[in-house]
């Protein structure tokens, strides 16, 4: 069995059993960015044939708060599936993740394909219907999220699931480096960003996206959520959590966690 089929079914044994493995890294000490993204790509490739559908991409390790809490030193990439996503609301249960946290992006709906390469920041503002706030569940099936960047990406981008809120806002006149965000975790203010903190500008962080996906003859639909990722760093999730991100001019996400 190759090392990406093998990988493959590593990690999706520890997502089903909610038993952490070794780093790949660790197990694969020569594994590639190559072989880790078409791990991940095997991985969708199997959750799809069993019924799984992709509505999305998410970008991560896009803030500098991100990349050094995690030791990465670039962004990564994963896949949105329909049984990942939430509408506020929800109330979302701890018991399907492993070593939870949020994060708080903006999440741009695409009413265009994009594809790589040579995708520019101006294809981003005509492919995009519209943007609004979300909260990322980020999970790790590595052991104690000791991960290097190979490991990331082949488990889909560390992602687990996505809860979409606000109004749905148009880019115009929208300057997205300006737009703060102030996140809650249970009433109280733990952290505020910006849109800078996503590669300078969240709209350079899905032409970012698209050209990468590109290399691997992947191109973003018309029709799915981009999350463009994080503008703080991410914050571990306990029962009982309830998390708010507050956006200037895009309105707000609410998320709820229980046992």
């Amino acid at each position: 069995m190759s090392i990406i089929q093998e990988a493959a079914t590593y990690l999706l044994e520890a997502e089903e059993t909610k038993q952490v493995i070794k780093p790949l890294t660790v197990s694969y000490p020569g594994i590639t960015v190559d072989e880790a993204y078409h791990t991940q790509l095997e991985i969708i490739r199997r959750k799809v044939a069993n019924g799984g559908i992709i509505v999305g991409k998410k970008i991560g390790a896009t803030s500098k708060a991100i990349q050094n809490m995690f030791g990465v030193n670039q962004p990564d990439y994963g896949h949105l599936l329909a049984d990942m996503m939430y509408v506020e609301g929800e109330e979302i249960s701890l018991e399907q993740y492993i070593q939870p946290k949020v994060e708080f992006e903006i999440a741009f709906i695409l009413k265009k394909d994009l594809k790589g390469p040579n995708v520019s920041i101006l294809d981003v503002i005509e492919a995009t219907d519209y943007i609004v706030p979300a909260i990322e569940v980020i999970d790790s099936r590595i052991d104690d999220w000791k991960i290097k960047f190979e490991d990331t990406v082949a488990d889909n981008g560390s992602s687990a699931s996505a809860i979409i809120g606000g109004k749905p806002t148009k880019l115009d006149g929208l300057d997205l480096t300006l737009i703060g965000m102030v996140a809650y975790r249970n009433g109280e203010m733990i952290d505020s960003g910006a849109g800078a903190a996503v590669l300078g500008n969240p709209l350079r962080s899905v032409a970012w996206l698209a050209n990468s996906l590109g290399k691997y003859d992947v191109s973003l639909k018309a029709g799915e959520i981009i999350l463009s990722g994080a503008l703080t760093s991410a914050i571990e999730v306990k029962e009982n959590d309830t998390f708010t991100a507050e956006f200037a001019h895009i309105g707000s996400v609410t998320a709820s966690f229980k046992k």
